[in-house]
């Protein structure tokens, strides 16, 4: 506002001739980080624990082993689907089993994909189980052999850690495909790939995680944001209980 009040300023000067431009024209201000809104719809985009399993497992018997190792990821980590397409092997740190979460990709002008900064423009390190490190490391040794045989050096040090076959940016859309087609096959309850996001902030609560480490590990902005999802999963939680007891007292 007060940039907009300056320059108005100035182009008065302009129109009176004394000053040929007007430096706020130069001007970039920062950008605002944008906050995450989240609907009950989006909310209820989600597996149980039971169904999650039964998911991944449906998906480790798929010849795709590259959407197996990233639906576990996304599910595991909570990353964004974005912040995920934009990793680099050097994102990693095995030794620490953490994650360096400071990029995402965008579909830009002639719907080109470009890095940018993550939704809320911070950067954030995730810790990670050993099995999911183990699946990554796994996937790293399988991408060098099969991109080998295409052609590409996947050991440079800004390597994708998913890409598409010709080594570049995976196309957003493509996740849609893979999840669908396996809920499909094996007849598992629906959800998109935003939701196995939804799915690990359920479980994070539901495994006793505070709502300060459930934000910090979102990467949410806002807290309302992670108390949306929170209130949901206790509403949940309550109505399971009452459907259990009702089941035990049943004559």
């Amino acid at each position: 506002m007060v940039k907009a009040y300056a320059a108005k300023v100035l182009d008065f000067a302009i129109k009176r001739g004394y000053l040929q431009t007007n430096p706020f024209a130069y001007v970039n201000m920062p950008a605002t980080a944008k906050k995450e809104i989240v609907t009950d719809e989006e909310v209820e985009n989600f597996y149980t624990r039971e169904q999650l399993i039964e998911f991944l497992s449906c998906l480790e018997k798929e010849s795709n082993y590259k959407a197996y190792v990233l639906f576990h990821l996304l599910a595991f980590s909570c990353m964004r689907k974005g912040e995920a397409l934009a990793l680099t092997w050097n994102d990693l740190n095995f030794k620490t089993n953490e994650i360096r979460i400071n990029k995402g990709i965008a579909r830009g002008k002639d719907n080109k994909l470009y890095v940018k900064s993550t939704k809320t423009g911070t950067v954030r390190t995730i810790k990670m189980d050993d099995k999911t490190m183990a699946i990554l490391k796994d996937w790293k040794k399988k991408q060098k052999q099969d991109y080998l045989a295409l052609g590409y050096n996947t050991m440079q040090p800004k390597q994708l850690v998913f890409s598409n076959d010709k080594n570049e940016y995976l196309q957003p859309t493509k996740t849609r495909k893979w999840i669908l087609h396996v809920q499909e096959k094996y007849n598992l309850g629906t959800i998109t790939t935003h939701g196995l996001r939804h799915t690990h902030c359920s479980l994070l609560f539901e495994a006793g995680a505070s709502l300060k480490e459930v934000q910090e590990r979102l990467g949410h902005s806002d807290v309302q944001t992670t108390m949306n999802i929170y209130t949901h999963v206790t509403k949940k939680a309550k109505e399971e209980a009452i459907n259990k007891f009702a089941t035990f007292m049943s004559i």
